[in-house]
């Protein structure tokens, strides 16, 4: 299946997936939901609106919004932005970010070729989460935050499944991902929204939806100091369709969480790490 994606017509698809997604056709739509419900699982209890024909669009139930005191937030220098299952985490080596066995990547090609970018985060740390359908897809941030760019960088839309993190090389930085630069009180946060096969689009809260337009050149946008202003625990974005996001810390920032590890099923706000010097 994974060598199949390269042969696949990837972006028409996703184009057809995002067009359905948006669409609002009444009973199929609620038939897609309820189908799709079933086969992945969803825990509809913790939606704000469990009742599957609340949702006008497939979009409107995949980013739907979850319960008043749902997710807790831990008392944490830094909690875990999202629903998902870990990929991997750990230390840069330099420039380079572990992806999986035998397959690396650098963040400089992560962050769309910005070299000054990446340098602040040479020997620093990382964290890859995977947002698989069942989970909810709304990004929420580890910690207080400035938002001082956001970078679209076109790619390829490969599934980013654990199976194809395996097995394409570079996958996350091969993949269309929007780039969120914060100013913290610890230093400079990337967050990073990847890209995949049937993810309609990302969107932020300060943007709206950021693709489509799909162009073939970098975008990139700046925020004056002040401008966005994102408290920990507040949404900064979400997944039109699943995928995943990886997160960069300069070196000596964050101690991760001693029960992480690679797999681990993870929710919003619960412990990530605290600062380096605790």
């Amino acid at each position: 299946m994974v060598a199949l994606q390269y042969v696949l017509p990837k972006k028409l698809l996703t184009q057809l997936a995002g067009a359905f997604a948006r669409s609002q056709s009444g009973a199929l739509t609620q038939f897609a939901i309820r189908k799709f419900v079933a086969k992945y699982g969803v825990n509809m209890a913790e939606a704000l609106h469990p009742d599957v024909t609340r949702y006008a669009s497939f979009n409107d139930f995949f980013t739907r919004a979850l319960k008043s005191g749902a997710r807790p937030l831990a008392q944490a220098t830094y909690v875990c932005p999202v629903d998902g299952a870990i990929s991997q985490f750990g230390t840069i080596e330099g420039e380079q970010i572990f992806q999986a066995k035998g397959h690396q990547y650098t963040a400089r090609a992560l962050l769309g070729g910005d070299a000054a970018l990446a340098a602040h985060f040479d020997g620093g740390q990382f964290a890859t989460i995977y947002l698989s359908p069942k989970d909810y897809h709304r990004i929420h941030m580890p910690c207080d935050g400035a938002l001082r760019r956001m970078i679209y960088v076109p790619g390829d839309l490969f599934s980013v499944n654990p199976a194809t993190a395996l097995a394409v090389p570079g996958l996350f930085a091969r993949n269309e991902r929007v780039v969120c630069v914060f100013d913290t009180a610890r230093g400079p946060l990337v967050l990073t929204l990847v890209g995949a096969t049937i993810v309609g689009s990302m969107a932020t809260v300060w943007h709206g939806v950021v693709n489509p337009p799909r162009t073939p050149d970098i975008r990139e946008w700046t925020y004056a100091a002040g401008e966005v202003q994102l408290k920990q625990g507040d949404e900064m974005g979400r997944f039109l369709l699943g995928s995943t996001v990886v997160l960069l810390w300069p070196r000596e920032t964050l101690r991760f969480n001693a029960a992480w590890k690679p797999a681990l099923s993870v929710r919003l706000g619960e412990i990530m790490g605290g600062s380096f010097s605790a």
